[in-house]
């Protein structure tokens, strides 16, 4: 079967279905980018940070951190590291209300991969509905095997056909959905992981007097 003639089977609710399915690819290449970023940079960039840090090297620390400022991980990093001799508390308080703030840039499109889920089936069910009124409306029960039996055909086929979309469309979101959802728990864990290490750097170094921060001057 066709596009075309799947689209003339599935009836009138193959279009929200469509629009469904091109928005949701849509933003799953961009997640995926977003991620595949992520993936690809951030640990090791980190991962150096602590190591300038540990190493007294703040200004080289402050510096890879600003050339990476895209990462999510580097900004929660910089906006305790530019505070100007905080306490280890208003360290923490830096790291925990940066790390909320970059919680929506993280689930970002969550709420609309979830609407789609939701919608597709039940675009698919109305479908459903749809054809098997059009299938009772062709009915005649005195001309059985007559003229009419392609109508009663056509209704049970948009009804199995807009079913079957809206039921692909919601799988084919929930996969790519659960994924980004498993990298974005993945992601606060590497949050509080790494912001612990430099959350303790900073208290070795606070407690030991010596000077914390990168002057800009």
């Amino acid at each position: 079967m066709g596009i075309q003639n799947l689209f003339a089977a599935g009836g009138v609710v193959m279009w929200p279905l469509l629009a469904f399915s091109v928005l949701g690819v849509a933003l799953i290449i961009e997640r995926i980018r977003f991620w595949v970023r992520i993936n690809q940079r951030q640990s090791r960039v980190v991962r150096d940070v602590l190591n300038l840090y540990r190493l007294d090297n703040v200004v080289g620390a402050m510096d890879k951190l600003q050339k990476n400022a895209d990462l999510p991980l580097a900004r929660i990093f910089l906006a305790a590291l530019e505070l100007e001799e905080p306490n280890p508390e208003e360290f923490r308080l830096a790291l925990e209300s940066e790390s909320q703030a970059e919680i929506p840039v993280l689930k970002r499109f969550q709420n609309l991969f979830e609407t789609i889920i939701s919608l597709a089936p039940l675009l698919g069910l109305l479908g459903t509905v749809l054809g098997l009124i059009a299938s009772f409306a062709s009915l005649n029960l005195g001309d059985v095997g007559g003229s009419k039996t392609a109508g009663v055909t056509s209704g049970i086929s948009e009804a199995l056909v807009s079913t079957a979309s809206g039921l692909i469309v919601a799988i084919f979101i929930l996969l790519f959905a659960n994924t980004f959802r498993g990298l974005y728990q993945r992601q606060i864990a590497l949050i509080q992981e790494y912001g612990g290490q430099l959350e303790l750097l900073y208290r070795r170094r606070y407690e030991r007097g010596e000077k914390t921060y990168a002057s800009t001057r």
